[in-house]
């Protein structure tokens, strides 16, 4: 796999696989054939070009233009991420990031939907890297975890657009409410009061940030949704989100930066249920089942 060694920094690289098989292979008329059937395959073909970064072997790792070894070298991981998630570099950012990685979305909870996927697996003998990937799977749920995130984040940037109109933000409310029946990042269920929020906004504040628009947009609209007949309050989604709009985040980033961050409460529920007895995590009596199902009883071949 040849690679080309000369590109100078922001250039976009261009990486080469050669095929294995020579020209005189017969199946290469019919890979001819196809790819003339799949013109737009054909430039891919044994070729990647990408301004992301790569791996130069005996030489050196570039990360959007920029040396690993040389010059993101003495970045924090967080730091690194954030880099390589959007291209910014910003201490103040990556705190404010790692700050929610803690306070919002990791809690050695075994109950709490991803966190139970890893304590099965954990119970369950299998790996701690399944458990992990398993877990980072569920948390791309509807109600929440990462869709809420991006949801939340979405409808804060399309708020305050609104609302630099001059226009009513409490008729923007009503339809938003009207064509969705709810908002990302208000309500919860169980109770109706986030924990999260106050420690996550006095830490924001800590590492000044925490005073901007985006932030008091969400609080002005929780008072609308206080005071109508849905009673709705700001859940931690919709803080993070404003905080992160006011440093010029978006709500792709946001999701992005996100993926892993529910990963320190799942890997110690896995760790937990590893060291316990095998099988036995929240086992279910069939007698608490509410069958609805034949009612004949079924006989099972052995």
């Amino acid at each position: 796999m040849p690679w080309n060694k000369r590109n100078s920094v922001g250039e976009n690289i261009r990486f080469f696989q050669r095929a294995s098989k020579s020209q005189s292979d017969p199946s290469n008329s019919n890979r001819e054939f196809c790819m003339q059937r799949h013109s737009k395959l054909e430039k891919y073909e044994d070729n990647w070009q990408t301004s992301m970064g790569g791996w130069f072997p005996g030489d050196k790792v570039l990360l959007r233009g920029k040396n690993v070894f040389t010059e993101l070298n003495h970045k924090s991981w967080m730091e690194y991420l954030l880099f390589a998630a959007t291209g910014r570099e910003s201490v103040q950012i990556a705190k404010l990031m790692e700050g929610m990685w803690v306070i919002c979305t990791s809690f050695p909870d075994p109950r709490l939907w991803n966190n139970r996927v890893s304590a099965l697996a954990g119970t369950a003998r299998s790996t701690g890297a399944l458990a992990a990937a398993a877990s980072v799977a569920v948390t791309e749920a509807t109600l929440y975890g990462l869709k809420p995130i991006k949801g939340a984040s979405d409808f804060i940037h399309r708020a305050k657009k609104y609302s630099s109109k001059r226009q009513d933000l409490e008729e923007f409310i009503k339809q938003e409410l009207k064509t969705h029946r709810s908002i990302y990042g208000f309500g919860r269920p169980l109770i109706n009061r986030d924990e999260r929020i106050e420690p996550m906004v006095d830490f924001a504040k800590s590492i000044n940030c925490g005073d901007g628009d985006y932030l008091k947009l969400v609080f002005e609209i929780e008072d609308i949704l206080i005071k109508s007949r849905f009673r709705y309050r700001a859940n931690i989604a919709v803080v993070c989100a404003g905080l992160l709009a006011d440093v010029a985040m978006l709500p792709e980033d946001f999701y992005n930066m996100m993926i892993l961050g529910f990963s320190g409460g799942a890997m110690p529920c896995f760790i937990d249920a590893s060291k316990q007895e095998e099988g036995c995590f929240f086992p279910l009596r069939t007698s608490q089942l509410n069958y609805i199902g034949v009612e004949k009883d079924r006989h099972w071949r052995v």
